[in-house]
């Protein structure tokens, strides 16, 4: 047996997905040099529903501005979205802008296109004069001890200060470090399958997101990509789904067959399979997403919003926040859980009241008649329609729908 190779570097990060990629391009800003391991090569697929949010946008731009006109470029693989439409049990439906005025902005406020493609080419972006990038790698050990870290792979073993884990749902490092489960009533189950031949498709790339009475206390969704095809899933969270003995791919073909879809999709055809996934939700209060030497960032550390299902841009968001906590950290030579517990805060500070909104929203599904009444409402009140357009991006405006006030404002309007 050959011995292992040996690498000594600063940083490791494990995951090359856009937690991992965004924290490497933000360490290679900083000058740090690090090791990036991805279990697979790319481009490789992952299962998702494909939304770029207004929140990637808002990330890439910070790490390039010049990507975005990239992505507008690249119009076989990236289509350009201009909203969401909601629908509701009893088949109201509302499409609500992500800005009022899209003429004047410079590109879509955000955009949908297939993992596969847009993760292969933020990988693309990595900067190899300071990460070095293992593809095909994967990490079978990690040992933490007070002089430094040791990740173990097949062929080699990385030594490093800290380490930045993205591993996704089956994070190691979570599970060994902080004894992270599978919490059922925090977690969704997904399933998401591509279709050519859907009609109906919003023109303006509106994604779709229904909550059919079919399909509740979950939702479906349907997400126009280029070239015709579609993304379509459902989701519903697991512990519901355990409980009920859901069966989600027998349900989620119901719903096409169900009267609101059954003409668009009569001519769809289905390309390959469908696929399921799970969804860490931040759900969770105050999740430890730290310790000793170690930082979770993306699904590893539990951040996809509750109520939408959207996990890129949090993902991006807590990558470079985590590549922020390892430049201090460096700097004071300080890699104790107290010093990097900064970053939970961090995180917590910027988009705790976030997840907690979309909790409550999460929750309020189990109630179709309230879904109902809201989206009668939102046809009806310009404030709220106003409120719901900056929904997603607008923190101290989605904190409105915690207030039984703003409720009672509404029902009175």
């Amino acid at each position: 047996m050959q011995p292992h190779k040996q690498i000594d570097t600063e940083v490791v990060i494990i995951g090359a997905g856009p937690a991992g990629c965004s924290a490497s391009i933000y360490l290679a800003k900083f000058g740090i040099s690090h090791v990036i391991i991805e279990k697979e090569t790319y481009p490789r697929d992952k299962v998702c529903g494909d939304a770029l949010s207004g929140k990637v946008v808002n990330q890439l731009k910070k790490l390039n501005p010049e990507w975005i006109n990239e992505l507008n470029d690249f119009s076989d693989t990236y289509t350009p979205s201009w909203g969401v439409l909601f629908s509701a049990p009893d088949g109201n439906e509302i499409g609500i802008p992500f800005k009022h005025k899209p003429s004047e902005a410079e590109h879509s406020p955000g955009f949908i296109s297939k993992r596969i493609d847009f993760d292969c080419w933020l990988f693309q972006k990595l900067d190899t004069n300071f990460a070095e990038v293992l593809q095909n790698t994967e990490v079978k050990d990690v040992i933490i001890h007070k002089d430094g870290v040791e990740v173990i792979c097949d062929e080699c073993i990385i030594n490093a200060k800290i380490i930045l884990s993205a591993e996704g749902t089956r994070a190691l490092v979570a599970k060994k470090y902080l004894n992270y489960t599978l919490e059922k009533q925090h977690h969704c189950a997904g399933l998401r399958a591509y279709y050519n031949g859907v009609t109906g498709l919003d023109e303006q790339g509106f994604i779709e997101l229904h909550f059919v009475k079919e399909s509740l206390p979950g939702y479906f969704w349907v997400f126009p990509l280029p070239n015709g095809q579609a993304n379509v899933g459902i989701g519903m969270l697991s512990e519901y789904v355990s409980k009920n003995k859901v069966n989600l791919k027998k349900l989620m073909l119901e719903v096409l067959e169900s009267p609101k879809f059954k003409d668009r999709f009569k001519d769809a055809k289905l390309q390959n399979k469908i696929l399921g996934w799970g969804l860490p939700l931040g759900s969770k209060k105050n999740r430890p997403i730290s310790g000793e030497r170690f930082l979770l960032a993306g699904d590893a550390a539990s951040v996809i919003d509750p109520f939408t299902g959207e996990g890129i841009g949090n993902a991006m968001f807590t990558g470079k926040w985590a590549s922020e906590q390892v430049r201090d950290s460096l700097v004071s030579n300080n890699f104790s859980a107290n010093e990097l517990r900064k970053y939970d805060k961090t995180v917590y500070k910027k988009i705790g009241g976030e997840l907690r909104v979309s909790t409550v929203m999460q929750r309020l599904i189990k109630y179709p008649w309230l879904f109902n009444w809201m989206i009668r409402k939102i046809k009806r009140n310009p404030e709220l329609r106003e409120t719901i357009t900056f929904m997603f991006d607008d923190v101290d405006l989605r904190k409105k729908f915690t207030s039984p006030l703003f409720y009672l404002r509404v029902l009175f309007k």
